[in-house]
């Protein structure tokens, strides 16, 4: 009881605390901003950890609301939110920054909403198809949290279940794998002899928390798939979240030079 209680609402909800903190850490940076993403970058990664908080912290409403279809309805809107809108917006900022603040293609803004927006929608197809149900997982005085059911009625399905993972592969997956990829180019990149010597430090906690955010949600896929496809497997990553979040918190703290007064 107090296993599903952790898992479903206390691990979410600090996972959603982690982000928040990460945005107000971002605005104490003040102008030292410019120099880790770019003006219009930074600002677009700061609003994604304000979105980060808003999905992590509005998990625990799948089991409050309600019996079936609510798990199910409350956990279309926060993967819409977080395929659609969240994924892409990381990896539009991260493209402006590498840009050097230049304008980037509009193709590229445009299909890296649109790609997040179809993986969303045919994640969110799959949900309706392959949620029949809802069970009740855990009860605290009269409260009862529920979870949704995959296939109650019949047979699992495998290929639903394939078709569900991979469009997360694509959205959000895929968007931060090309982010990590990105930032760890212009970290070898980055010129040596630089009077912001501690740049490249502050983009390798900037890589390995994007890192453990990306195999949190690969070992996630890969337990939900060869196992039962519950969807509490997720605090995987809920939990590959804060441990990312934090890591992330350590590189916005670090600044930007060893000779701090050079900034002045």
């Amino acid at each position: 009881m107090y296993i599903e209680f952790l898992v479903n609402i206390i691990v979410p909800i600090i996972a959603g605390i982690v982000y928040f903190i990460m945005a107000l850490e971002v605005k104490k940076v003040g102008q030292i901003r410019k120099l880790i993403f770019g003006e219009i970058g930074y600002i677009k990664v700061f609003n994604a950890f304000i979105m980060f908080g808003i999905y992590f912290i509005t998990r625990p409403l799948q089991n409050l609301m309600g019996p079936h279809p609510w798990p199910m309805l409350i956990n279309n809107i926060r993967q819409f939110f977080l395929m659609s809108i969240i994924a892409p917006a990381i990896l539009v900022g991260i493209f402006y920054w590498d840009s050097d603040e230049g304008d980037i293609p509009k193709a590229a803004k445009i299909a890296s909403y649109s790609v997040g927006f179809f993986m969303a929608v045919i994640f969110i197809l799959v949900n309706r198809i392959a949620i029949d149900g809802s069970k009740i997982i855990a009860s605290f005085n009269g409260l009862n949290l529920y979870d949704a059911v995959w296939f109650s009625l019949g047979q699992k399905k495998n290929e639903l279940v394939l078709i569900h993972l991979f469009t997360q592969l694509i959205s959000p997956v895929g968007y931060f794998i090309l982010a990590t990829a990105i930032v760890r180019r212009r970290r070898h990149n980055y010129p040596k002899d630089s009077v912001y010597n501690l740049m490249p430090l502050k983009w390798r906690y900037l890589e390995i928390g994007l890192e453990v955010f990306i195999v949190s949600m690969i070992i996630a896929g890969i337990s939900a798939l060869f196992g039962h496809y519950y969807t509490y497997l997720w605090v995987i990553y809920f939990v590959g979240a804060i441990i990312s979040g934090t890591i992330e918190l350590k590189s916005v703290k670090i600044l930007p030079s060893s000779a701090p007064m050079d900034l002045k």
